[in-house]
């Protein structure tokens, strides 16, 4: 590889900018330069703004297996004919087919992050095209001679103590009152491929839990990916997207459908109470860890809510366990700026001893 790197990253989620973002900064400061290809899905490109991150976009997506498989055939040309003009050393994504693809078309290394077992569809896409998959110790997918394993979360890209300053003055910003308690609920859209047939809380379940909270003094928040309906329109947070953590950071409580927000807040040392249907080897990690309750479906859902707020000072309890929970993560930034400039020869070290990662915990 060259000294200095050119290398192209495509961006399929709002997630993904944060992934990448702070890894981005610190390369340019080296020389290195980027090509960021982004779909235009919900807040990604306002993020991209926010974050002063020049991209060129490749469109909103498809609806549906017809329409996704169209708009793969159209993303792929796209994400090519940048290729072939910006000539990059290294493409790079949280499993991109595309990237992957193209990484074939022109002959580079196409080097993806992903954590998410059950994101099979995606995972058929993009991982035979690519030369090397980089996934979480816990991941309970074998890639075989592709894979290396970090021991940490993708999430610490940006949330780890090197990146993540929080704002104190989120509260007064949100028109919550210093004293005031409250919990943030997330809501998804259920239109990702992995998502098909799976489930999350219904709007009877979303209702109890809202009146349970009020009744115990919470102000209540939702962000949501689709469109709410009018019940739960009055309490949408209003704040700009790139805040969001600094919310998960002050707030008394959080319970959604993202693995992401789920996992995003648990590291903050937010009680965090994620109901899925889906599960992932992350969401075992941060449950043996003791910062995470993690649901399949509703079933129990609301008995173990009304236990934990009886708790007094359950935040500052879970403190303890999200400390040694960091304490016993590398920093993902810092080894992937490292990976991808000594690239392949990384790739090596690291199959040859995992221990070598050791030196990034801080």
């Amino acid at each position: 590889m060259p000294s200095t790197l050119k290398i192209l990253i495509d961006i399929g989620h709002p997630a993904h900018v944060h992934y990448f973002k702070n890894m981005i900064v610190l390369m340019q400061e080296k020389g290195h330069s980027f090509l960021v290809v982004a779909r235009d899905k919900e807040i990604t490109h306002q993020l991209l703004n926010a974050y002063k991150i020049p991209y060129v976009s490749r469109g909103k997506g498809g609806a549906g297996l017809i329409g996704k498989l169209f708009y793969a055939i159209k993303a792929d040309f796209f994400v090519f004919k940048k290729a072939i003009k910006f000539k990059p050393d290294i493409l790079l994504s949280f499993g991109s087919p595309y990237a992957a693809h193209v990484s074939q078309l022109i002959f580079k290394p196409h080097i993806s992050v992903t954590d998410t077992e059950h994101a099979k569809l995606g995972i058929m896409a993009f991982a035979p095209f690519t030369e090397t998959i980089l996934t979480p110790d816990v991941f309970q997918k074998d890639f075989g001679k592709k894979q290396v394993r970090f021991k940490s979360y993708i999430e610490f890209t940006y949330l780890h103590d090197s990146y993540f300053k929080p704002d104190l003055n989120i509260k007064e910003e949100l028109g919550i009152e210093a004293n005031k308690k409250f919990v943030l609920f997330r809501y998804i859209s259920w239109g990702a491929s992995h998502d098909i047939g799976q489930s999350g809380i219904s709007d009877e379940v979303k209702k109890e839990l809202i009146a349970l909270f009020e009744n115990k003094g919470y102000t209540i928040l939702i962000s949501s990916e689709g469109k709410l309906n009018a019940f739960f329109q009055p309490y949408q947070i209003k704040i700009a997207p790139e805040k969001i953590h600094n919310v998960l950071h002050a707030a008394d409580f959080f319970i959604g459908e993202s693995g992401t927000m789920a996992t995003e807040a648990a590291l903050l040392g937010t009680p965090s109470v994620f109901v899925n249907s889906l599960n992932a080897g992350v969401f075992e990690d941060e449950v043996k860890h003791q910062v995470l309750y993690s649901f399949r479906n509703t079933h129990g859902l609301t008995e173990k809510i009304v236990e934990l707020l009886k708790e007094a000072n359950l935040k500052s309890k879970l403190a303890a366990h999200k400390n040694k929970l960091h304490r016993n993560k590398i920093n993902t930034t810092a080894f992937l700026v490292w990976f991808l400039e000594n690239y392949p020869n990384s790739k090596h070290i690291m199959q040859k001893d995992i221990t070598f990662q050791d030196k990034f915990i801080n």
